[in-house]
């Protein structure tokens, strides 16, 4: 497909489609039994839709790097989490989600990374990401998918949003655990 339009649209709607698939096969109650605050099926549409939107707009603008930022919806707020390279980008993503229809409130936690990342840096941050993410999902108390994991340099940024500050607390204590992390950042948030 040469059409760069035709593309962005076919990858939205997949994207879209992925999302709401992920959505209606989400389990109400966390490991722990405590239910998440209800939202109605609805809402948890109209949420994948603005995540979608925000997502396709931060990758459509030249000035942000879309892909190192990681986008969660709840009820309209919307989450931004990850390393971005300047203060420039964090203020030009802000601007770009505050921008989209359905967007109630942002919920800023990006931060700028700290020195230049070498191959081997990125690569270890692939490796360390992937194994907190399987930690993540091997411990039944934490319902690990609503976790976004993003690695800078050994650094690791938990975002999302849990059920409770036992899930946040157990979250930590594992990322803690992984071989090759040299600090966790938290960023969760509890549903509301």
């Amino acid at each position: 497909m040469n059409n760069p339009l035709g593309l962005r649209i076919v990858t939205t709607t997949l994207a879209g489609v992925m999302t709401i698939s992920m959505v209606a096969c989400s389990k109400p109650v966390d490991g722990t039994g405590a239910a998440a605050p209800n939202i109605t099926v609805g809402t948890e549409i109209d949420d994948s839709v603005v995540t979608t939107r925000v997502k396709t707009a931060l990758l459509d603008n030249i000035d942000i790097k879309g892909f190192d930022i990681q986008v969660e919806t709840r009820k309209g707020e919307v989450m931004l989490s990850g390393f971005v390279s300047n203060q420039a980008q964090i203020d030009q993503a802000v601007t770009v989600a505050k921008g989209i229809e359905g967007v109630k409130s942002i919920n800023n936690k990006l931060s700028v990374k700290e020195g230049l990342a070498t191959v081997g840096n990125q690569i270890d941050d692939s490796v360390i990401t992937t194994e907190v993410k399987a930690a993540l999902l091997s411990e039944p108390a934490i319902k690990s998918l609503d976790i976004t994991v993003a690695t800078h340099k050994g650094e690791v940024q938990l975002s999302g949003f849990v059920n409770n500050q036992g899930q946040i607390d157990r979250a930590l204590e594992i990322t803690h655990g992984v071989k090759g992390v040299t600090l966790v950042g938290n960023q969760m948030s509890i549903k509301k």
